[in-house]
C-alpha cells in the first residue's frame, strides 16, 4: 500500500487529517491576555507537570504531535522602536522558555505523541544543534521533529552578537548549508551497524564504521564525525513555515511538514500549490509534503454557546499585547496610525493586503482600524478562528482541505488546556464520524515520522527526500564523505 493510500480513510476516500497542538513555552501564545481567564492554565508554563499533563491529554485524544513555537527575542516594534514594554506588560509571548527542555519529560509519560520543536539556524552552530536534537530523538524513542526557522526578530539578533539579522535571502543561504551539514552528521558519519556492543572483544563501536564528514563551506567548517550514534529517526521530522520565494524553495526541497497561516483557504491555497509544484520539480512526490494550517476552534454544544465563549474571550484579550504581536510578526508599528483610521487605505502594502484578506473572510466588519485588527488577534492570532458547534467546525476543516489542499491543522488555543479538551470531547468524535481522523495511532509506539506518514518502519527519511542519499547503510563499504 502506498503512503497516499494509507493517508486516506478506506471507507470514504477522504484524507485522514493530521492534528498537532500549537503551543509555546509562554502564556497565551496566539491569544494575548487570555492568561487572565480563570480557566486558563498557560501561566503554569514554568511547571513541568503542566507539560506532562498536556502531553498525556493530547495522546489520549490521539493527536499526532505537539508543535512548539519559539522566539529568541521580544516583540518590540509597537510604539517603538525597541520598546518591549507592551509585550512585557501584557505577557505577549514574554517571558518565553527554551522549548526543547520539557520534551524528555513529556516523552516519558507518552508512547506515541510527536514533538515538533522550533530551533533557529541563524544563531547556533550545526554541530552543537545536531547533538542536542539527536539526544532528544534518542530519549523520545524517535518522536522528535525540528521546525527549521531562520529567525525574524531583530531583538533576537542583537542579543546574539549581531547588530541586526542577516538579510532575508542570506538567512536562507546560511540555512541551506546548515542543512547540508546536519544531513552529513546525522545520516552519513555513522553506518547503520556501527554500534556492535561486542563485549567478548571489548568493542563498543566498530571504528571503521564511523567517519569524518570534512565539510568545508562558505559558512561552516565541520570535520565531524557526529558525536552521537544514530537515533531512531536519524534525522528528526523536518518542518518549516516560510512563505517567501526563498522560503518556498527551501521548504519544497527539505520540509516534510509545512506550517501555513491565513484567515481563509483562499489566502494559502496558492502557496500550497506552488510548494507542491516546486517539490515535484525537485524530484519529490508532492503529496509527501504535508501542509498544516493554523486554526483556533472555539467550540460549543450549540452555536450560541460557542459564540458566548468567543465574546468572553474577546473581552479579556489584551489590545496592547495584540498590537505588540502584530508589530513583531509584520515589522509594522500600528501606533503610527490614528485609532479610527481605515487601514485598508494607508500607504503600507503589507497592511492593505492583510486587511483585504481579513475583510474577505469576515465581511461583517464595517471598518478595519488598529482596534479591530487587535481585537481579532486577541483570539487566535493571525490565523483563522472558527466559532461554532463541532459540525460547523468540521465543515470548515473539510472546506480548508478541499479549497487549499491542506493535510491537517496546527490547532492554536484560546485557553489551555480547555481548547484542546473541547477538540477532544466535541470535535474529534465528529471528525471520526466523517472518516476524517483515525481511531488509533497508525503505528503504536512508533516514531513521529511513522505516524505522520502512517507507514510502519518508515522511521527514516522517505526515499524521494534529497537527504536520503546521505544515509550510510549497513554493509556499505567505507567511502569518502
Amino acid at each position: 500500500m502506498t503512503i497516499e493510500e494509507t493517508a486516506l480513510n478506506g471507507n470514504t476516500g477522504k484524507k485522514s487529517l493530521i492534528l498537532n497542538a500549537f503551543v509555546e513555552t509562554c502564556s497565551g501564545h496566539q491569544s494575548p491576555g487570555l492568561w487572565r481567564h480563570p480557566d486558563d492554565q498557560s501561566v503554569r508554563f514554568n511547571d513541568i507537570d503542566h507539560w506532562t499533563d498536556l502531553a498525556k491529554l493530547l495522546e489520549k485524544g490521539k493527536f499526532h504531535g505537539m508543535f512548539i513555537a519559539d522566539v529568541l527575542g521580544g516583540y518590540d516594534v509597537y510604539n517603538g522602536p525597541r520598546n518591549l514594554d507592551p509585550a512585557v506588560r501584557s505577557g505577549a509571548q514574554w517571558p518565553v522558555n527554551e522549548p526543547l527542555a520539557a520534551v524528555p519529560a513529556m516523552a516519558a509519560v507518552t508512547k506515541n505523541l510527536g514533538f515538533g520543536v522550533t530551533v533557529a539556524t541563524t544563531y547556533e552552530q550545526p554541530y552543537h544543534l545536531a547533538r542536542r536534537l539527536s539526544t532528544i530523538d534518542h530519549l523520545s524513542k524517535g518522536r522528535l521533529g525540528w521546525n527549521i526557522v531562520t529567525g525574524y526578530l531583530d531583538s533576537a539578533a542583537r542579543n546574539l552578537g549581531h547588530m541586526e539579522q542577516p538579510s532575508h535571502d542570506e538567512r536562507y543561504n546560511i540555512a541551506e548549508e546548515y542543512l547540508e551539514v546536519m544531513y552529513k552528521l546525522w545520516e552519513s558519519s555513522w553506518r547503520d551497524d556501527a554500534v556492535v556492543l561486542d563485549a567478548k572483544n571489548s568493542i563498543f563501536t566498530e571504528p571503521s564504521r564511523v567517519r569524518e564528514i570534512n565539510h568545508v563551506g562558505k559558512y561552516y567548517n565541520v570535520p565531524g564525525p557526529h558525536i552521537c550514534q544514530p537515533s531512531r529517526q536519524r534525522t528528526p521530522v523536518l518542518m518549516q513555515a516560510g512563505t517567501s520565494k526563498a522560503g518556498k524553495n527551501f521548504a519544497a526541497k527539505h520540509a516534510e511538514a509545512i506550517f501555513v497561516a491565513g484567515h481563509s483557504p483562499s489566502v494559502i491555497a496558492k502557496n500550497v500549490a506552488e510548494v507542491r509544484a516546486l517539490a515535484k520539480e525537485a524530484g519529490r512526490d508532492p503529496q509527501h509534503v504535508k501542509f498544516l494550517a493554523m486554526i483556533c476552534p472555539i467550540l460549543g454544544n450549540t452555536q450560541e454557546e460557542a459564540q458566548k465563549k468567543y465574546d468572553e474571550y474577546r473581552s479579556l484579550g489584551s489590545i496592547e499585547g495584540a498590537l505588540a504581536l502584530f508589530g513583531g510578526w509584520t515589522g509594522i508599528d500600528l501606533a503610527k496610525y490614528d485609532d479610527n483610521e481605515e487601514l485598508r487605505y494607508v500607504e503600507s502594502n503589507a497592511i492593505r493586503s492583510a486587511v483585504e484578506a481579513w475583510s474577505k473572510s469576515m465581511p461583517g466588519v464595517a471598518k478595519w482600524t488598529k482596534l479591530t485588527v487587535a481585537q481579532h488577534i486577541t483570539v487566535g492570532g493571525l490565523g483563522a478562528t472558527v466559532v461554532g458547534t463541532a459540525a460547523h467546525v468540521a465543515d470548515e476543516f473539510e472546506r480548508w482541505v478541499k479549497e487549499a489542499d491542506v493535510d491537517g491543522f496546527n490547532i492554536a488555543y484560546a485557553l489551555k488546556p480547555g481548547t484542546f479538551e473541547d477538540v477532544i470531547d466535541l470535535l474529534i468524535p465528529e471528525l471520526r464520524a466523517r472518516g476524517l481522523f483515525w481511531e488509533e495511532y497508525a503505528v503504536e509506539g512508533g516514531t513521529y515520522r511513522e505516524n505522520l506518514y502512517r507507514v510502519k518502519g518508515q522511521s527514516g527519511l522517505l526515499a524521494d527526500h534529497p537527504a536520503s542519499g546521505y544515509r550510510w547503510k549497513a554493509d556499505e563499504p567505507h567511502k569518502g564523505s
